[in-house]
């Protein structure tokens, strides 16, 4: 018989003595019997030692000392006030890749903790204990001031209306009840999502480089962008790749932000396509092989790492695509939370690609090397866990799949009897036009079709946008309602009918039949 093993560190275990191959004084006992005895044992011996044995005393170590352990081969430490770890064997088990922890190898954490706030926790900092080695030497100086400074300081205000998801970076996403009262989502409650500090960028000296083979480059002010190239408008819709992150952990849990059904969000954009500035550079529209467009934004960690992104060359230079460099948003100067100056807007793609703050395009024949293209927004399989996971395995996402979501009644509310008004949204990626949504009342045993509301494509496969629906149905007093709602695109795609089949451990492209449970008073 074997019992689960005891949820102890590899450091925790190393304080109890080894089992021995038999258990004497238990003889005639049975395996279960015994193996529960000794665990027993294990516990009571761990509690003595808890009790009998002082605080550790802890070495002292200079800056200078923690500075030489930079590496994997010497060791990775690091500092957090006057504590001292080696982290080494956390490295690749770091949930925001190894590549991010290593920044801070042989200095503080401090600084790069002030960069990403949530790990200012009390599990946080439970699990840091876990690999502490030492202690500063009471001579060496704390960390600057200016180290620990708020990277965020500078972050524009927002729309106090605003579902705040995290702070910093800042991720919020408009209310359920306002998502389907416009078309064009209002720029002050178009859904956030940061991965780092909102960059402060002087128009006047902006300016944007694309690069390409052949040592082909082009370097351009905004007010270049703007007289040079013909101003192209579309009207498309952005949804994060998490979006309806939290259905998904109901079923289990999963890593990021708790997205409810706001982080999508539709505006009028206005800029220069991207494809009239590749040809103006002296690139052609074809071009043999595999090719990608790599973005880079002036969002930096500190390390000087931007956010990157990709997406392939021939979406780029594709006139029905309709990738723009937008410089506008429903008519309006971008505001800094949406990427002022410039942004990339990748129509029928998540969000991820729409790189903001966009300072540099390069043609390249490999995707973005960047960790969110790499180690991040892929789908897996619901069997892959954190132990598991192979991110090569898995390619980026590109185009998102069919959508559809209820905004009105919200779950848990009590509608009146008589006439009751159902609305939501839908949409489906890669330019799929949503041809129909499907609503339920008692949980998909029957359906209605509901009466759909939008703009009309300007030509098949070019459906940027969201439809807005509603359905209006009678209802009694004291009925329980299960509204269920499903879109089905051009294609036929259609949404599944729930979430356990889907998941995946980072909760991305979260499709599932949406669900609204409501009372009739």
């Amino acid at each position: 018989c074997r019992l689960p093993p005891l949820p102890l560190s590899r450091r925790a275990c190393s304080r109890f003595p080894p089992a021995r191959p038999a258990m004497g004084g238990h003889r005639g006992a049975t395996p279960v019997l015994a193996a529960l005895l000794g665990l027993g044992a294990v516990l009571a011996y761990g509690e003595r030692r808890r009790r009998a044995t002082p605080a550790p005393q802890y070495p002292q170590y200079t800056r200078e000392e923690v500075g030489r352990h930079r590496s994997l081969q010497d060791r990775i430490w690091v500092t957090h006030g006057t504590e001292v770890f080696d982290v080494t064997d956390f490295v690749e088990l770091h949930p925001g890749g190894a590549d991010k922890l290593l920044l801070a190898a042989g200095g503080p954490l401090e600084p790069f903790w002030a960069l990403y706030a949530v790990h200012n926790q009390p599990h946080v900092l439970e699990l840091l204990q876990e690999y502490k080695v030492g202690e500063l030497s009471p001579e060496e100086a704390p960390v600057a001031p200016e180290a620990t400074q708020d990277p965020f300081a500078r972050d524009p205000q927002r729309h106090p209306g605003l579902r705040v998801n995290s702070q910093k970076p800042f991720n919020a996403e408009p209310p359920a009840e306002l998502l389907a009262e416009n078309f064009l989502t209002p720029n002050e409650l178009f859904f956030t999502r940061n991965h780092l500090p909102v960059p402060t960028v002087d128009p006047a000296s902006y300016r944007l480089r694309v690069e390409g083979p052949g040592g082909r480059e082009l370097s351009l002010s905004l007010a270049e962008l703007r007289s040079r190239f013909p101003k192209h408008e579309v009207t498309a819709t952005l949804q994060c790749a998490g979006n309806r992150r939290t259905e998904m952990s109901s079923v289990r849990p999963v890593k990021g932000l708790a997205w409810d059904i706001g982080a999508i969000s539709t505006a009028r954009w206005g800029g220069v396509r991207l494809r009239d500035l590749l040809l103006h550079a002296g690139f052609s529209s074809e071009r043999q092989g595999e090719w990608h467009v790599c973005f880079e934004g002036l969002d930096t960690d500190v390390g000087g790492v931007s956010y990157g992104a990709s997406i392939p060359y021939s979406r780029a230079v594709d006139p029905a695509a309709d990738v723009l460099l937008a410089y506008e948003m429903n008519g309006q100067e971008l505001p800094r939370d949406h990427g002022f100056p410039l942004r990339v807007v990748v129509p029928g793609v998540v969000g991820a690609r729409s790189v903001k703050w966009l300072r540099r395009g390069a043609i390249t024949p490999a995707e973005s090397p960047s960790h969110w293209q790499q180690n991040d927004y892929k789908g897996f399989c619901p069997s892959v866990d954190w132990d598991t996971v192979d991110y090569k395995t898995s390619p980026a996402i590109q185009e998102l799949p069919v959508q559809s979501a209820i905004t009105q009644p919200r779950p848990g509310a009590a509608v009146p009897e008589g006439e009751l008004t159902v609305k939501g949204y839908a949409w489906s990626g890669g330019g799929r036009e949503v041809v129909r949504v499907d609503v339920s009342l008692d949980g998909g045993r029957s359906w209605r079709t509901a009466r759909l509301k939008g703009e009309q494509p300007v030509a098949p496969g070019r459906a940027w946008a969201w439809v807005l629906w509603e359905l209006e149905a009678p209802v009694t007093a004291g009925a329980e309602l299960e509204i269920v709602c499903k879109a089905v695109d051009r294609s036929y795609n259609v949404q599944p009918d729930t979430v356990a089949p889907i998941w995946n451990l980072r909760g991305v492209l979260s499709n599932a039949w949406h669900r609204v449970r409501v009372t009739v008073t």
